[in-house]
């Protein structure tokens, strides 16, 4: 039988059949090849082929992947975590404060998902708790990634209702990320009440969020329109790219780059008539998104 993986516990797995129905099922080690570099080598939204049983059936193929979209293991460096297969975009879910989500993280999060060139959305939450400076400054990322081609809406979960989120997602499978305490949950909820995701609430020693989900899960939301559900996620490492390709994944950089005087070779940090520096000094490029890609080169801790 030929299904899409819904969630995965680590052991065991529900399976979204042909036939409607769900099943569970186990990896079969043999597919677990040598080799792979990933800590889930089946990854929700993955298709696969497997057999049935009474109990507990076997997953026996992964069928080829469209894209997938991963992080760097945070148990293993060298491996990579997969949050979703076969996606059509994602969603990160950002607030400005309570908790904080930095440009940096915001920044790798496109990275990942332009590296497979899947469309991404930002969705700034909780607008009811902003200041004057807090919008202004919410203001000009929208701006900044607006410019770049990425979907922005500013909302407030608990309070509004979401229809042009909705039209957004309709007919798509859309992996959607962000901190813990974000609202997450509570957005998914309210696209979708039958999820009933648990909502957990704000440390007031830290002001961060505390986890609720535990498991990536792919939900159904209405016909041919699926979201994938992932843990809070505090950090963002990238994973087996190379430097010169880095700048590829920045839209803004990608159409200068073959202007520098080294070409392609430029990696943008301090060699001589560089397009992508000139752009920088004259405000055509943001600086948050050039400090996001120094740091990203240099391999400097900007994940958070």
């Amino acid at each position: 039988m030929k299904g899409q993986v819904l969630r995965s516990t680590g052991s065991f797995y529900d399976i979204l059949a042909e036939d409607g129905n769900t099943y569970v099922c186990k990896v079969r080690g043999k597919i677990r090849l040598e080799g792979i570099k990933e800590t889930n080598p089946v990854a929700v939204g993955d298709r696969v082929v497997f057999e049935n049983s009474r109990d507990v059936g076997a997953i026996t193929e992964i069928l080829p992947r469209d894209n997938h979209i991963l992080r760097q293991s945070i148990k293993k460096s060298a491996h990579a975590h997969v949050l979703a297969a076969n996606v059509d975009q994602v969603m990160l879910v950002a607030t400005i404060a309570l908790p904080r989500t930095s440009f940096g993280f915001i920044d790798r999060f496109l990275v990942s998902a332009e590296s497979f060139r899947i469309p991404q959305i930002i969705i700034f939450n909780k607008q009811d708790l902003l200041d004057e400076d807090s919008l202004a400054i919410q203001k000009e990322a929208i701006a900044i990634y607006e410019n770049i081609g990425v979907t922005c809406m500013a909302i407030t979960a608990t309070q509004d209702d979401v229809p042009d989120l909705k039209e957004v997602l309709r007919g798509k499978t859309t992996l959607i990320a962000g901190h813990s305490g974000v609202g997450k949950s509570t957005l998914l909820n309210k696209l979708a009440p039958h999820v009933n995701q648990k909502v957990g609430e704000i440390s007031e020693f830290s002001s961060k969020g505390m986890h609720t989900t535990t498991f990536a899960e792919m939900f159904l939301l209405e016909d041919k329109t699926f979201v994938v559900d992932t843990p809070g996620i505090k950090e963002w490492g990238l994973i087996d790219m190379e430097e010169q390709e880095i700048s590829d994944y920045f839209p803004e950089m990608r159409e200068l780059r073959l202007d520098c005087k080294f070409g392609s070779k430029c990696l943008h940090i301090n060699e001589p008539k560089c397009a992508v520096i000139k752009a920088v000094e004259e405000g055509k490029i943001a600086i948050s998104r050039y400090e996001s890609y120094y740091s990203i080169v240099l391999g400097e801790d900007n994940r958070k």
